[in-house]
């Protein structure tokens, strides 16, 4: 015992295990208040408000993701050396997240009919005007938790969103038999515009100036056009996969009813939290890489260590005990979405892998690259699933992640190894007898 804890004491006075634990704690917070509050939505709406509130919560973060998720990528990357320009990078990451998805939001609201009887709830003023406020929210909110790691403070982020979870759990509650048409939606995005205000004024009224102050590096800060020439790479790539996220639980809820979507939405999710802690650790990675590129491929070792021996343990659990947690929220989740959550766990293992990769090619502005493996994988993926979902139907989407990112895994092992060994110039990154963490 008393290894053990001295072992994980070493680890958390190393930066990329401090980030990357902190994260992967967040997931896990994250993940057990989830189940929480989808519990609860499960006794205390009907199945097809169930099923509505996952559907539109779903539209609301694809929007709010558009760029969002294309942005933590080069946040993670740049942050940790943008010196006095952090903080007008982070308004602008902030600006161009919510602009892009108040935009296709609108869209969205536009075109409503065409996305089927689901989404009808939001028709109307007052609704939509609801839905575009919430993309505008989540757009920020998304983009808090790589700042903060970006700025080597991710030990915040679970306490946010610990914080976050038991508001949302107790407004879920508290407008059931008031609002049963929009309950679900309102308890999620009230809490996550009042987390706004407290957190940003941590980020840029504490920890930027700190950072700023901290930065003694003579190097110059990176240009827009840096910054732009990564975006370039890592966005469409970004993009792409957040089609795999985002998109394709939206083309399924077009398809199915709403009782139906709400089930499959169930095992989607948990196993989508498994996959984030794969990505915690990657991101970590990325943030470490920026600060000392001579470390990377000891740092990359490092997390594929850290990463399995914790993630391997819960895929696990989850393909061997599916049917019984899934049984929780009832016997009709268990039926249907079994064997898509032991798919989705399954493929987590490769997504390690090339979570790793994709870091270690963000950490050293390897955009062409970046582009290439993220949307290789998403054609892969959305190309699997529709094809099998005539055949397998909700299912499809578990043999199209575990297809496609075993197949990925396999085409970048070679070049994985590459930088596990080497360094950035070719040889070596750590000399001989070097100490490095077990």
């Amino acid at each position: 015992m008393s290894s053990l804890r001295h072992k994980i004491l070493r680890d958390l006075r190393n930066p990329l295990f401090r980030q990357g634990y902190a994260l992967m704690a967040n997931t896990v917070i994250t993940a057990t208040l989830g189940m929480g509050y989808w519990l609860l939505a499960t006794h205390l709406y009907t199945p097809e408000e169930f099923g509505r509130g996952q559907a539109v919560i779903t539209a609301m973060r694809l929007f709010a993701s558009l760029t969002a998720l294309g942005l933590v990528g080069a946040l993670a990357r740049f942050i940790p050396i943008a010196g006095r320009r952090t903080p007008e990078l982070i308004l602008r990451g902030y600006g161009v997240a919510a602009a892009t998805g108040g935009v296709a939001a609108v869209g969205f609201l536009l075109t409503l009919p065409l996305w089927g009887k689901t989404y009808s709830v939001l028709g109307g003023f007052g609704p939509g005007l609801f839905f575009l406020a919430s993309v505008l929210v989540w757009a920020v909110f998304t983009l808090q938790d790589v700042v903060l790691t970006g700025l080597r403070r991710a030990t915040w982020v679970p306490l946010n969103n610990l914080i976050f979870g038991l508001v949302k759990m107790g407004l879920l509650i508290a407008l059931a038999g008031a609002l049963p048409e929009g309950g679900i939606f309102v308890s999620w995005m009230v809490p996550t515009a009042i987390a706004l205000i407290p957190v940003n004024w941590l980020i840029f009224g504490v920890m930027v100036p700190r950072h700023v102050k901290n930065n003694t590096s003579e190097a110059e800060p990176p240009r827009l056009r840096e910054i732009g020439r990564f975006l370039a790479g890592d966005f469409p790539g970004t993009l792409s996969i957040l089609a795999i996220v985002y998109l394709v639980p939206v083309v399924v809820a077009t398809q199915v009813g709403e009782a139906t979507f709400g089930r499959f939405s169930m095992a989607h999710t948990l196993a989508s939290m498994i996959e984030l802690l794969a990505m915690n650790m990657a991101v970590s990675l990325t943030v470490e890489g920026s600060f000392d590129r001579s470390q990377l491929a000891v740092n990359c070792r490092q997390a594929l260590r850290r990463a399995f021996m914790i993630i391997v343990p819960i895929i696990t659990v989850s393909i061997l005990a599916a049917p019984l947690i899934l049984r929780i929220f009832g016997s009709e989740f268990a039926e249907e979405g079994t064997t898509l959550l032991r798919l989705m766990s399954l493929a987590v293992l490769p997504r390690v892998l090339i979570e790793v990769y994709l870091s270690a090619l963000r950490a050293q502005s390897q955009a062409r690259k970046l582009a290439v493996v993220q949307i290789g994988l998403a054609v892969l993926v959305l190309v699997a699933s529709m094809a099998l979902f005539p055949s397998q139907g909700v299912n499809a989407v578990g043999y199209g992640l575990l297809l496609a990112e075993t197949l990925v895994a396999i085409l970048i092992f070679s070049e994985l190894r590459k930088i596990l060994k080497f360094g950035e110039t070719g040889q070596p990154s750590v000399t001989q007898g070097s100490p490095e963490a077990a």
